[in-house]
């Protein structure tokens, strides 16, 4: 926990700025204060709170408009008097309705989304739906989550064949999806194995000796 003997909030009369980042997409939403209650609240209730310096109070962000910041991770930087808070936003976060008050549009990447989906997946496998394919997928085991792995990637190699790009790219989509499935049901998160092709890949341009 970020407590205030933790975190050096004396040097700014009690406040220490927050960082607010989309946990998704990795842009910066807003920029606020916090006290330590405000951390407190934040880190209990799991949505980003402040303190007003308008208001001389707390503010939980989404407390008036319902688009509130869901907190992921709490990381303050190496002086201790920083905080940076990846949070999932709940509709536009300025109060003027953009995006961000920086005045970017917060889209998606397209990689990015897998990390969403990766979460979406682990839901369903923390908190089981009977109306949930995903759900029924864990339910059935590792072995056959496999064997529908082995079948997605027996259907795009037959699809690679024809001139179909769309049958292709559909097929695609479904091995991915299975994939991440067996990912979550092995307890393997996306970032470990991209982890690996970004060590491949440096390993490839390492010089070497002439």
């Amino acid at each position: 926990m970020h407590t205030a003997q933790t975190l050096a909030f004396d040097k700014q009369n009690g406040l220490i700025p927050a960082i607010i980042q989309d946990a998704n997409t990795d842009k910066v939403l807003m920029l606020g204060y916090m006290n330590a209650e405000a951390l407190e609240k934040t880190e209990q209730e799991g949505v980003v709170t402040f303190f007003s310096r308008s208001k001389s109070r707390l503010w939980t962000k989404g407390e008036t408009s319902g688009n509130f910041l869901r907190v992921q991770a709490i990381m303050r930087d190496c002086d201790n008097d920083t905080l940076l808070i990846k949070a999932r936003p709940e509709g536009p976060t300025c109060h003027t309705g953009a995006d961000t008050c920086f005045e970017e549009e917060n889209v998606p990447r397209s990689a990015s989304f897998l990390h969403e989906l990766e979460q979406i997946i682990l839901e369903r496998k923390q908190n089981p739906s009977p109306d949930s394919y995903t759900s029924k997928l864990f339910a059935r085991g590792i072995n056959k989550i496999a064997q529908k792995v082995g079948e997605e990637a027996v259907e795009i190699v037959i699809e690679a064949k024809d001139s179909n790009d769309e049958l292709f790219k559909g097929e695609a989509a479904d091995l991915l999806f299975h994939t991440l499935v067996l990912f979550a049901a092995k307890n393997i998160t996306l970032d470990e194995v991209l982890s690996v092709l970004q060590e491949r890949h440096a390993k490839k341009n390492i010089p070497t000796a002439q």
